[in-house]
């Protein structure tokens, strides 16, 4: 008998390191009550517009037109090399307000200035290395092990519940791919089961509608 030659079995390689965590609203509303005053809104902007924390960290008073109501990421600071427009609408214009309110800064020789960043530590500099108070913060909330890029995965999900269309959450979260934004719109077994739940009390609604008793039927041939 001839001999055959058999391919080797090759396990094929799955690409199964794509996280998934994500933060509910009232989970999120927890994080940030222990956080240090001056992350809170930093981290609001983020769950809001799911954009970088870098992008925030360079985010200036010359990139907000309070007149306007909207902000411009510079090219030079956003990731995917693109500039970004959002418009404040509120909360959002909420945010910009109170960071608004505390941009007057005092300085070492006592005089008095203005904070150039928007997000800053209470001395006017830019919002630096945090991790410390992010972990502390998601602890006491009983979200360890949750990181800040997760804000990110979040928004893109909470515009998804939204019904935001998916080009419209990109230009608001500066996803440069569909297929990047796609891995961020994980849905949760809970989403599931309620659009499930939804959907078979809609057959069952439709259902209703069609029956009709045979009695009626007869008297209404006759």
């Amino acid at each position: 008998m001839p001999r055959t030659c058999l391919a080797p079995n090759i396990a094929m390689l799955e690409e199964n390191n794509v996280r998934q965590g994500f933060v509910e609203p009232t989970e999120f509303d927890a994080i940030v009550s222990n956080l240090p005053e001056y992350l809170r809104d930093f981290a609001r902007f983020a769950y809001l517009t799911g954009w970088r924390k870098g992008e925030l960290q360079t985010l200036t008073w010359a990139d907000v037109n309070r007149e306007a109501q909207r902000v411009i990421l510079r090219q030079e600071n956003s990731k995917n090399k693109e500039s970004r427009l959002l418009p404040l609408a509120g909360t959002l214009a909420e945010i910009i307000e109170r960071r608004w309110q505390v941009r007057v800064i005092n300085n070492r020789d006592g005089s008095t200035g203005l904070a150039e960043f928007v997000f800053h530590c209470g001395n006017g500099k830019a919002v630096g290395e945090f991790r410390k108070s992010w972990e502390s913060a998601c602890k006491a909330a009983g979200m360890s092990g949750l990181l800040f890029h997760d804000l990110r995965r979040s928004a893109v999900r909470n515009f998804d519940r939204a019904g935001v269309s998916q080009p419209v959450g990109m230009m608001i979260s500066g996803h440069k791919t569909a297929s990047i934004y796609r891995r961020y719109r994980i849905t949760p077994e809970q989403d599931i089961r309620e659009a499930l739940e939804r959907t078979q009390a809609a057959n069952a609604q439709g259902t209703e509608r069609r029956v009709v008793p045979i009695a009626e039927t007869k008297k209404a041939s006759r």
